[in-house]
């Protein structure tokens, strides 16, 4: 068996679990990838899926199908960049944001407050570990976004950081019944 089979072999299984879990259950992982309860009800009910990246794609689309009130709510799941996260999917995804020197963290946090103000929302972006310094470029360069533009841009990181915790959430089996999410 080629290491490639092996995946897929873990990915059906994986998958398997994911479409077991009873709803209550599936919709509180689920919550803890995306904090949308509208998004997290759909992908559910969108069960049972094939193969992981079935998944990836219906929650893709899902995501695209949101009403500005389920993105907001989504947003809200997120913390600022550079700001403490409350949850370790978010500290795992800032870890470069950690130890950052503190006059890009206080450029951080000036940028964020305008950003807010301009867009009514958290500036979100697929952190993944990147540094403080090439967070707070991309967030200059988005702050001179139109409202549209910025929206769409946000969507779509939204989904990279979507995608990324479902992708954890089934590679690290957060998915049996006593898991905690």
């Amino acid at each position: 068996m080629r290491p490639d089979d092996r995946r897929d072999a873990a990915d059906e299984g994986d998958v398997r679990r994911f479409n077991e879990l009873s709803v209550d259950a599936c919709v509180e992982r689920l919550l803890a990838c995306c904090s949308s309860p509208t998004w997290a009800r759909r992908v559910e009910t969108a069960r049972p899926f094939v193969d992981a990246q079935t998944l990836l794609e219906r929650a893709d689309q899902i995501l695209t199908e949101l009403t500005e009130t389920d993105l907001d709510e989504a947003l809200a799941g997120h913390p600022r960049i550079g700001d403490r996260p409350d949850n370790a999917s978010s500290a795992r995804e800032q870890s470069g944001v950690a130890g950052a020197d503190p006059s890009v963290l206080a450029e951080l946090e000036e940028f964020n407050a305008a950003y807010e103000q301009r867009f009514g929302h958290v500036y979100l972006v697929f952190a993944n570990g990147r540094p403080a310094d090439e967070l707070l470029g991309i967030l200059k360069k988005r702050i001179d976004n139109d409202a549209e533009t910025e929206r769409r841009v946000m969507r779509a990181e939204l989904a990279k950081i979507n995608r990324s915790r479902l992708i954890r959430m089934l590679a690290t089996h957060d998915t049996d019944e006593g898991a905690s999410a």
